[in-house]
This record gives C-alpha cells, sequence and structure tokens, in this order.
C-alpha cells in the first residue's frame, strides 16, 4: 500500500487523498490548522455565537456527552470557559465501560450539570449491530447515528437552538477542509454519520424484524423542525486549537478523569477511546477492511503535532495494530454469528485488497476490567 511521505496514513484511509509530494490530504489539513488559522478572531467568533443563546431558555446549549477524552473536555470548556448552562445529553449505546459511569458522575459533580440520558433497546441495538455490519463492516451505525440523531431531536424537544459538538472532521478526515467552518446538518449526516443508510432504509434491510418505530431514536429531525427551532450545531474544535494531549492534562488535573488501557493501543495512550468495551473490536474491523488500526491514527495525530517522528509511529503500528481483541469472543456471541462469518463480512466491505491473513494474526491479551463487563448476550 501507498502511504503517506509525512505520517503512517496508508492510501485505504477513507476521504484522503495525496499530493504530488505524495502527502496525504489530512496531514496538509494540519499544516494550515497550525499556520494559517487566526484561533483568536475564531475565539471571538465563538464568543458571539454563544451571546446569542445565552440566557434565553432554561439552557444555553447541550453538549453530548460519552464520557470520553472528547466529549469531557467540551463540557468543561463550556462550563468553565464560555460560562454557559448546558444540558447535557447521553445516548447509552450500551458499549460503556465501567469506569465511564465513575468518571462521569465525578464530572457532573464538579462542574454541576444537568445530565438527560436515554438508552436505546437492547435487542434492537443487537439487530442493528450485525445488519449494519453486513451492510459496512461497521457494526457502530447505531452508536453514531443514535448519538447524533437523537440528541437534535432533544433539541428540538427542549426548545435549545445551540448544539456543541467536539473536534472538526477535518482533524483525521478530508471531507472538510480545515479552514471550513463546519455544522451539523442533514448533509453532514448523511455524508459522515449514517454510513450512507437511514432510519427508512435500515427498516427495509431488517425485514420485519422490528416496528418502525423502533427506529424513531435514530432519525435525524427533518429540515423544517431544525429551521423552526433556528438550530445551529457547531463543532467546537473550529474555534479553538484542538490538541487531545494537553486537553487530557487539562481534564485529568480539573477533573480527575482518568484512562484506562484500550484493546490494541499502546498504554501511553491512556485517554483514548476508553469508554467502549467494544473499541477493540472496531478497530480491528478497520484493520481487516483498511489495513491500519487506531495506533496508527493516533500516531499520525502526534506526528502531525510534531511529537512523535514518522519512524517511531510506524514502530507502534507494527507493534499494536491488528491483534485480535480477547473481547471478540464476547461480540461474537452478543450478534450470533462466527469469526469465520466475522472476517467473511469484513472481507466482502474491504476497499483494497491489502492482504489480510488470518493465520499470522497475534492474540491481544484480556482487559482488566473484561471481568466486570456486563455478559449478559
Amino acid at each position: 500500500m501507498k502511504y503517506c511521505t509525512k505520517c503512517c496514513l496508508p492510501e485505504s484511509h477513507e476521504s484522503i487523498s495525496f499530493d504530488d509530494e505524495g502527502v496525504c490530504s489530512v496531514c496538509r489539513q494540519a499544516e494550515v490548522k497550525h499556520n494559517d488559522i487566526d484561533w483568536e478572531a475564531r475565539k471571538l467568533m465563538l464568543e458571539e455565537i454563544v451571546n446569542r443563546y445565552r440566557n434565553k431558555g432554561r439552557y444555553d446549549c447541550i453538549i453530548p456527552f460519552s464520557g470520553g477524552k472528547d466529549s469531557t473536555y467540551q463540557l468543561w470548556y463550556v462550563v468553565t470557559q464560555l460560562h454557559l448552562k448546558p444540558l447535557v445529553v447521553r445516548f447509552n449505546h450500551w458499549g460503556y465501560r465501567p469506569l465511564v459511569q465513575e468518571n462521569n458522575i465525578r464530572t457532573f459533580k464538579r462542574l454541576g450539570v444537568d445530565v438527560l440520558e436515554f438508552t436505546a433497546n437492547w435487542k434492537v441495538v443487537k439487530l442493528l449491530m450485525l445488519e449494519s455490519l453486513k451492510q459496512t463492516g461497521d457494526f457502530c451505525w447505531h452508536c453514531h447515528t443514535g448519538v447524533f440523531a437523537h440528541t437534535m431531536q432533544i433539541a428540538v424537544l427542549y426548545n435549545i437552538p445551540l448544539v456543541i459538538w467536539g473536534e472538526a472532521s477535518s482533524e483525521y478526515r478530508s471531507y472538510h477542509k480545515a479552514e471550513e467552518i463546519e455544522e451539523l446538518n442533514q448533509k453532514t449526516f448523511d455524508q459522515i454519520i449514517d454510513l450512507g443508510i437511514d432510519a427508512n432504509k435500515m427498516y427495509e434491510l431488517l425485514e420485519g424484524k422490528v416496528e418502525k418505530r423502533d427506529l424513531a431514536p435514530f432519525v435525524f429531525p427533518t429540515k423544517e423542525e431544525l429551521n423552526k427551532l433556528g438550530a445551529k450545531a457547531i463543532y467546537l474544535g473550529n474555534y479553538i486549537m484542538w490538541n487531545t494531549k494537553k486537553q487530557v492534562e487539562i481534564i485529568k488535573k480539573e477533573l480527575g478523569w482518568k484512562g484506562q488501557e484500550v484493546e490494541g493501543i499502546p498504554p501511553e495512550y491512556d485517554y483514548e477511546k476508553i469508554e467502549c468495551r467494544w473499541q477493540g473490536i472496531r478497530d480491528y474491523c478497520k484493520y481487516i477492511k483498511r489495513g491500519h488500526g487506531r495506533t496508527n491514527h493516533l500516531a499520525c495525530i502526534d506526528i502531525r503535532n510534531g511529537v512523535l517522528t514518522r519512524e517511531k509511529g510506524f514502530e507502534l503500528c507494527e507493534k499494536y495494530d491488528g491483534k485480535r481483541p480477547a473481547s471478540l469472543d464476547l461480540f461474537l456471541k452478543v450478534i450470533g454469528i462466527t469469526e469465520k462469518e466475522f472476517e467473511d463480512i469484513l472481507l466482502s466491505n474491504s476497499v483494497i485488497n491489502w492482504g489480510f491473513d488470518h493465520n499470522k494474526i497475534e492474540k491481544g491479551k484480556e482487559l482488566p476490567d473484561m471481568k466486570y463487563w456486563d455478559l449478559e448476550v
């Protein structure tokens, strides 16, 4: 496979392109982010936006919240730096690890916020995981679609026009340029979030296994509903310099936020995707389909931020990417297929024939908290 000449990103990564020097579009976006954007001016833009919504209703904004590093920082920033009163909205996708609850309770208490949580129907979620895996090679349709669609539904229901999301998509992908100001709307939802399958299409694919109303939490509000609300769904990363490592230092210090080990990730990245028990599976899916995993993603970010060499990045990728997650056995029981069926589905969704070989795959070790996971399948 062809790799970026500045970072470790391969040509199989979604949405990227390479220039004449062999540099990937995400690296070029990072250069714009670091060198060309006036972040002081962007911060003033943010202040102007939030001032239009401050003290206009019961809440100033909505903060979508998983309890991971990004949403925790979003919430801290909105409360302590922007001095807004948010409604924290959580979409429980049935994948949270035990530490998440501990982190969340501490965060909510220290910041003093109202929290609204919705938990999707477990039986429906299992069906959605399997069907989206078959259709796209990604079983997380219910999570991504639910988080974004349901949060915007709550904005409409509670009459809260301003929704503040986290990092901009240009941090990792090339659907938007770094200099562009992104907002979440139907076009963005269809392009990036729902993987080309809306709730109506998913209902058809499930062929009567669920009622149409069972998929209501996954329906993005209509243009008419959002226009009536005057909805404005922005990304914080468009207005402040996004730096994950520095942000993690802040939430650990200010909120007592704790990291933990994640399958397939070097221990020094104890902050990355710690909230989901299925993260190792999702990264393994990407490895089977595209030949790279979460360590590659993290190494590339550090290379672009000037804290890691490309050579060291490739060393980390070789050591940690592509291990068979210990959690795969439980995952396969949950969705009801064999490992052979799992691999065949992913290979049928592969975007490039890079030569995945099951026989060369090493087994990853169990996570320390796996014994506390909900094992009811």
